[in-house]
């Protein structure tokens, strides 16, 4: 089963669902946590893992053999993302555009466009105390997070429970990790921003057909329209989580909530209980 931990904004407590739910059921199911949070990737501070392996990423980019080049220009005619244009007898290529389709080498009349390997960040993977551990590092200034999230999605093990700390919003990293995923923890605030990136990342999973449920963190600031909207979009909170300064202090020395606060485990092992649940209903049901 393959679990995505979401949220439409950032800082609504991702990793701390992600890694929460990842310590409490490893003495129970075989896991794996994959962080695909690239541009900033930190479950990897409150796992510790040791990491024993790596791999360069490579964003195949167009190469132009002006030698052979008619300056047609069907390669920018092709491009969605004017990664290459062709002004008069010179073609221009801008590598940090280019999302590595390979439409323009494809569609060249005269095979004058070949790809080479631009390297966009690195993906590292080991293991931390019973739990199988991946994530991504997107290299500084590089705009293409996809390939990347890819790559690091090639580490799961679908032997057991694979847990995604995807990264915040609803843009193309967004979808990049969740889509394959059987189900999705939408992590929300109840604050006025909480709720309106909420509806956005509602959107975003019902779109890609993916079922989903709420963890409610920071529980007691006062604003109830997050739990009204829930209940009118018939949404599910599975959990949630006090706005509480011993939380704050675990979370601000790399110590995850279920480490910091053992009683957490239940909770989370509950959620997991329901999302199981969710999933085999969903499996069942003659009208999927």
């Amino acid at each position: 089963m393959i679990i995505s931990v979401a949220s439409g904004k950032g800082g609504t407590g991702k990793t701390l669902v992600a890694t929460s739910l990842a310590l409490s059921l490893k003495d129970r199911e075989k896991v794996q946590l994959l962080d695909c949070d690239v541009e900033e990737p930190n479950d990897h501070i409150f796992l510790k893992p040791v990491i024993t392996s790596h791999e360069a990423v490579y964003i195949p980019v167009p190469k132009v053999d002006e030698d052979k080049c008619t300056y047609c220009g069907k390669c920018a005619q092709v491009c969605a993302y004017h990664a290459i244009v062709v002004l008069g007898e010179h073609v221009l290529t801008f590598p940090q555009l280019c999302h590595g389709c390979g439409a323009c080498s494809y569609l060249c009349p005269e095979e004058a466009i070949s790809e080479e390997g631009r390297e966009g960040g690195i993906v590292e993977w080991g293991h931390s105390d019973g739990i199988e551990f991946a994530h991504g590092k997107l290299n500084v200034g590089e705009a293409m997070a996809p390939p990347v999230i890819r790559k690091v999605k090639e580490q799961a093990n679908n032997e057991g429970i694979v847990i995604i700390d995807v990264p915040p919003g609803t843009s193309c990293p967004v979808v990049e990790s969740i889509k394959g995923s059987d189900f999705c923890i939408l992590v929300t605030e109840p604050t006025p921003f909480g709720l309106n990136d909420l509806v956005l990342a509602v959107k975003t999973v019902r779109e890609l057909n993916i079922p989903f449920g709420i963890v409610l963190n920071r529980i007691g600031v006062g604003y109830r329209n997050v739990e009204k909207y829930c209940l009118e979009e018939n949404i599910p909170i599975m959990l949630t989580i006090p706005l509480d300064t011993g939380i704050a202090r675990l979370y601000s020395k790399g110590i995850a909530l279920v480490e910091g606060m053992p009683q957490w485990r239940e909770n989370f092992l509950g959620l997991f209980d329901k999302i199981r649940g969710m999933v085999y209903e969903r499996n069942c049901s003659p009208q999927r």
